[in-house]
């Protein structure tokens, strides 16, 4: 559905002095669709704002950045129950997003409600039934031919019910929505334990079962534990080695598998200026390993110039004109409060077993050694709605040219996986995509394929 000149590249900065996102006169009733592709479903700040002021004055204290999108999303400000750790809030999300293993059940329980189109915006994106063996051409065509039953009930329904479809090879369904639906200060939910990745936008993704998204999908509202809010502040800034990933991962060490649960993890801090948007959904995506309800970033430039650069600029200005409610409070107050300086955090690799087992680069070959932990390296993989945008591809291709420049291929088993039809026509275009085949890389559907089993 994308062309090949859409890249989804970060904008070049420009030299000189850099100003952050800032509250513009745009009044808030602008009607902004909130996609290009679809007409008439407007991202609705107004309506955002008018709950959210509701609250304000109810629970009369400041606010985290998490707090804002709930309660600015919630059926009855007037007389929910708010406290967090133990109310059940009723919300309306702005969207939905469903991936083709779930899709099929959503669907067919949906048509039982006998109506004639989905009350909330929704798409459905196949990537999860496609397997990874031989390479993406011949992969995808594979999963045509086996799955023809599936892509052909889900294409038909979805546009008898007017639902986005994605088809196979499109890409991973985080990734296209981060690249598409996903708008600083929204509400989504998604039958994909990953979707929190939309966080990289500002915006409150979680991952639902089926019977939530249909719940949502026939107008109905969805119920959320009020979560708690763990604060992650980021000071300094990052140097050498160290990407936007180290961060989720030294988080991972400190929280444990079990620490986010019930609770959505709020970045905040001067140092979340220096990360990029797609290192900031990096870090939002991963955030599922530690039981996080989601994690999110509040609105700032970087987010603005990946609007700008993935063709909507018009969404990026509209959100400036709420930008003092698109991020934290100053007072507020956090649940529980972590602080990283990432002028010192150095590279990480977590595991084996376990994602929370968090081990510095520089203490790593120790660790081998005293753990008697595998010392061969078997697979490596790039891609996944984890590491699959263009920075992450032109990173790895970087270092394969340098290995290349020195003679040296990949030993290891190497696959690729680009997040959407948009990464892979880019990096082909742009030479990175060759580089990673020269260097002995593998390169697979735009789908989940190993990250998933498949």
């Amino acid at each position: 559905m994308l062309s090949a000149r859409a890249a989804a590249r970060q904008v070049p900065r420009v030299l000189g002095r850099r100003t952050f996102a800032t509250p513009s006169s745009e009044p808030l009733t602008k009607k902004v669709e909130m996609t290009n592709w679809e007409t008439g479903h407007y991202i609705n700040y107004a309506k955002m704002n008018e709950n959210l002021n509701i609250v304000r004055q109810r629970l009369n204290r400041p606010l985290m950045y998490a707090e804002k999108i709930l309660y600015s999303h919630l059926d009855d400000p007037h007389g929910q129950e708010i406290e967090r750790g133990k109310s059940y809030l009723r919300l309306r999300p702005d969207r939905v997003a469903c991936q083709d293993a779930t899709a099929q059940m959503a669907i067919l329980q949906f048509m039982s409600a006998g109506m004639p189109s989905v009350a909330a915006p929704t798409t459905v994106h196949c990537d999860h039934l496609i397997e990874a063996q031989i390479g993406g051409e011949k992969d995808l065509e594979r999963a045509q031919a086996i799955n023809k039953e599936v892509y052909d009930f889900l294409s038909t329904s979805c546009a008898k019910y007017n639902i986005g479809f994605w088809r196979p090879g499109s890409g991973i369904i985080h990734q296209i929505v981060l690249e598409n639906y996903a708008f600083p200060g929204g509400l989504m939910i998604g039958t994909d334990s990953h979707t929190p990745n939309a966080g990289g936008l500002g915006m409150a993704a979680i991952g639902v079962g089926g019977g939530d998204a249909v719940d949502v999908m026939a107008g109905l509202p969805w119920e959320l534990k009020a979560p708690k809010v763990i604060g992650v502040k980021l000071t300094g800034q990052m140097s050498g080695w160290t990407t936007p990933k180290d961060i989720i991962l030294k988080v991972a060490g400190i929280l444990t598998v079990k620490g986010g649960t019930g609770a959505i993890i709020e970045y905040h801090g001067p140092g979340v200026n220096s990360l990029s948007c797609t290192g900031m959904g990096t870090i939002c995506n991963m955030g599922a390993e530690i039981g996080a309800t989601t994690s999110l970033f509040p609105f700032n430039d970087r987010m603005y110039d990946y609007l700008a650069a993935t063709k909507r600029k018009h969404i990026g200005d509209f959100s400036r004109s709420y930008a003092a409610e698109l991020k934290e409070d100053e007072g507020a107050e956090y649940d529980e409060l972590i602080e990283l300086n990432l002028s010192e955090l150095e590279p990480h690799i977590n595991g084996p077993f376990t994602p929370d087992l968090a081990t510095p680069i520089s203490k790593f070959k120790e660790a081998v050694k005293e753990n008697k932990w595998p010392e061969e390296l078997k697979v490596g993989l790039i891609g996944s709605c984890t590491n699959s945008s263009y920075e992450d591809m032109s990173r790895a291709a970087s270092i394969a040219q340098d290995a290349l420049d020195h003679g040296i291929k990949a030993k290891a088993v190497f696959t690729v996986t680009p997040g959407s039809e948009q990464i892979r026509a880019t990096i082909a275009r742009d030479g990175q995509l060759k580089t990673l085949e020269d260097f002995g890389g593998m390169v697979l559907a735009n789908a989940c394929g190993p990250c998933i089993g498949k």
